[in-house]
């Protein structure tokens, strides 16, 4: 195969997150030369965010999200679904806001841009992670130095950004190359309904739930994410091969 037909992988982060929630697949993927998007911190919507990445990646690209970067990935593949050569969804929705969510994240927003960013993130830890790995210290400061090093302006664009989010639920099934939707077992912020929401949509889409594991998959069980995205990018490639 060439390297030509080769899509392009795209790390896509999840709110208030950088290539750190990445890191171990960045590491253990690093011959495909992952690159890392980082339009959620340019852009006030996620059309816009998905517009930029496709301006700056060209070509065929393979998209793997987090959370709101799976909202961005799925908003790529309405906008260019010439250009997606394959998605990765890891504990994402493509579900609207619903309204009571809309309220909670407005009165953080409202705290984040009082610079209480501490306040609501700390005792929100056990949303993030399983309660097995928000007992791991080193993970939950990882995290929450992620977080906090993004700063209170971003903290409220990218929450505004997710709750203006569409519903891309009625192009789901127009999808097309593989598409893996993962998402942990125990995750109370996309819980697995959503994802089997997804997988059900898209047409051979592929479900991994990921056991002991929260909303932060890619830190938590990146062993088990790292060769589900291997499984997903050999079909991606299988499918980018020329004709004989």
């Amino acid at each position: 195969m060439s390297t030509e037909a080769v899509a392009t992988l795209v790390l896509l982060p999840g709110l208030a997150c950088d290539a750190g929630v990445w890191a171990p697949q960045l590491q253990a993927l690093a011959e495909r030369r992952p690159q890392v998007s980082d339009v959620h911190t340019r852009h006030a919507s996620i059309a816009e965010m998905a517009a930029a990445l496709l301006v700056r990646h060209p070509g065929r690209l393979a998209l793997a999200g987090t959370s709101m970067g799976g909202m961005v990935a799925l908003e790529a593949a309405r906008q260019a679904p010439q250009r997606i050569a394959g998605l990765a969804l890891l504990g994402t929705t493509a579900r609207p806001e619903d309204e009571a969510t809309r309220r909670l994240r407005e009165n953080a927003v409202a705290l984040y841009a009082q610079g209480r960013l501490r306040e609501v993130i700390e005792p929100n830890i056990g949303l993030v992670l399983h309660a097995d790995h928000a007992r791991d210290a080193l993970l939950v400061r990882r995290y929450l130095d992620m977080v906090l090093a993004a700063g209170a302006q971003q903290l409220v664009r990218q929450n505004r950004a997710v709750t203006g989010r569409p519903d891309a639920r009625p192009h789901l099934p127009a999808l097309r190359g593989p598409v893996l939707v993962l998402c942990g077992e125990d995750d109370p912020i996309t819980p697995p309904a959503l994802s089997r929401e997804i997988a059900a949509l898209v047409p051979g889409a592929q479900l991994r739930l990921l056991p002991r594991c929260g909303h932060l998959s890619t830190l938590e069980q990146p062993q088990a994410v790292t060769q589900a995205l291997r499984d997903w990018l050999q079909a991606v490639d299988g499918l980018s091969r020329p004709a004989a």
